[in-house]
């Protein structure tokens, strides 16, 4: 159960973050965990844990790394496309 509560959970982080911003991460629902989990990692190692936390996720610094991986991932798709 805890493994399903934290892919539902980096999945809507990573669907806000990418809702912040304007920009969709490619993948749909996958591309949106993957972007949360990702974001988690990010943002802790940048920001640390604090804030609220749900699903071993603390909101703000994950909610931070997504949207920082989500321009990465977007600028690097955009410079491609070229």
């Amino acid at each position: 159960m805890g493994l399903l509560w934290t892919l539902i959970v980096g999945g809507v982080l990573g669907w806000f973050a990418g809702m912040i911003i304007g920009r969709d991460i490619p993948g749909g629902i996958i591309g949106n965990i993957i972007a949360g989990l990702i974001g988690g990692w990010l943002g802790s190692i940048l920001l640390g844990s604090w804030g609220p936390e749900i699903g071993r996720f603390f909101i703000i610094p994950t909610l931070i790394g997504a949207i920082i991986f989500v321009l990465i991932v977007s600028f690097i798709l955009k410079t491609l496309k070229k």
